[in-house]
């Protein structure tokens, strides 16, 4: 850290070329070429002269307006072809463009949602990290580091989480960018926060002077069987979107919402004496380290 005024806190991003493991323990090959990129874009004068032109509000309509045209139909199939996707998993149909293809829905039957109600199953395809919630929590959340009132915007609403637990599930752009409820509840309307993107001194090259917040949507869950939760989906700094049904009560493993192009992350917190995330997930997190996992897959079980 490099000071901190009130909310608003200075700090040296570091891009974490972070190791990626199944559930039986090996480890994954994965791309890291966006992270080799954003940590060069960051570290440089004119790195960051060009991200702070990417994220003007215009530039990222446009990339909107790109990704939902026609003219982005040719992405498709490379984009198939270098991540090695499994089409037979996913409804077959014509698509418009690449947005319509990124938010392509899987065949009912290719994931298995877990409805023991004793379980807790993740919302999403991703990569996970568990994270024990204190008043000294930072969650590395997009290479953002967030206290739990700052990701929020709500310190008292952080404070009744206080003790509890943080699931942190980062998409990227290879997985299923749909999600689901974890459990069945009702729901309040959601929260959401607009994102921000500041380079303080760009002439500076010591280190990296960025205030970055990504936007992000989050709703208070009353689940059946994990109390209040609160369940945050974080956008893209660029043209991720969120988009979210309009719901107020579900069911275990129901679709909740999706995202459009960019990688994406869903973060989920419990409070305190709820819930038993699974050992191999703590350890892991331990080490900086995550791991893979499906939408509806058990990941932690109801504290008794």
């Amino acid at each position: 850290m490099h000071g901190c005024s009130r909310d608003t806190c200075f700090y040296r991003i570091d891009i974490i070329m972070m190791k990626i493991y199944s559930r039986d323990g090996k480890e994954i090959d994965f791309d890291q070429s966006q992270n080799r990129l954003l940590k060069k874009l960051y570290g440089n004068v004119l790195g960051r002269c060009i991200l702070k032109v990417l994220t003007l509000p215009f530039i990222t309509h446009i990339g909107g307006w790109y990704m939902n045209s026609s003219f982005s139909r040719r992405r498709i199939l490379p984009f198939i072809e270098k991540n090695h996707i499994n089409m037979d998993n996913y409804v077959e149909k014509e698509y418009k463009n690449y947005n319509d293809f990124f938010t392509r829905q899987i065949k009912e039957g290719k994931r298995f949602i877990d409805l023991d109600t004793n379980h807790l199953i993740s919302p999403a395809d991703s990569k996970v990290s568990y994270y024990s919630i204190d008043q000294n929590t930072q969650l590395l959340i997009k290479d953002t580091l967030y206290s739990l009132k700052n990701l929020l915007n709500n310190e008292e609403l952080a404070l009744q989480y206080q003790g509890g637990d943080c699931l942190v599930f980062r998409l990227t752009v290879d997985d299923y960018h749909r999600y689901c409820f974890i459990d069945s509840g009702t729901k309040e309307k959601d929260c959401y926060i607009p994102g921000i993107f500041h380079t303080v001194n760009p002439i500076a090259n010591d280190y990296y002077p960025i205030y970055k917040q990504n936007s992000r949507s989050y709703s208070l869950l009353h689940t059946d069987h994990f109390g209040d939760v609160i369940y945050m989906e974080v956008g893209a700094m660029m043209v991720g979107k969120i988009c979210n049904h309009s719901i107020s009560s579900y069911q275990k493993g129901q679709e909740k919402g999706y995202f459009e192009f960019g990688g994406s992350t869903i973060v989920v917190l419990f409070k305190e004496g709820q819930v038993i995330v699974d050992q191999d997930l703590i350890d892991r997190s331990k080490e900086h380290y995550e791991t893979k996992v499906l939408m509806g897959e058990k990941i932690g079980v109801k504290k008794v």
